[in-house]
């Protein structure tokens, strides 16, 4: 089983940006799909990005399409999440998790195996 440990969160003005970090220990990283997903008070968890296992395919929900980056580094067990043009709609816990199919970028919370404690992101208007 990996483990997820999710950095980078903080408070931003709308327009700014922030990268959010996930880094991951225990099984071969590069095995698994990854995914950012975020939750906001009162909301389900979303998803919000998905990256397949050598990085050669990712996803993004609407909302976030042309604003957020996903990538990833196996060498250093890192996951990322660029987000610019961020809007106070963003504002939630992000979470990084781990899905044990590499190919496979699912949007739904309930197929990832692992997840990190989240980051707090809060955009202010």
């Amino acid at each position: 089983q990996v483990q997820l440990v999710e950095s980078g969160g903080g408070l931003v003005q709308a327009g700014g940006s922030l990268r959010l970090s996930c880094a991951a220990s225990g099984r071969a990283f590069s095995t698994y799909a990854m995914g950012w997903f975020r939750q906001a008070p009162g909301k389900e968890r979303e998803f919000v990005a998905g990256i397949t296992w050598g990085g050669g395919t990712t996803y993004y929900a609407e909302s976030v399409k042309g604003r957020f980056t996903i990538s990833r580094d196996n060498a250093k067990n890192m996951v990322y999440l660029q987000m610019v043009s961020l809007k106070p709609e963003d504002t939630a816990v992000y979470y990084c998790a781990a899905h044990r199919c590499p190919y496979t970028i699912s949007r739904a919370a309930l197929d990832y195996d692992a997840w990190g404690q989240g980051t707090q992101v809060t955009v202010s208007s």
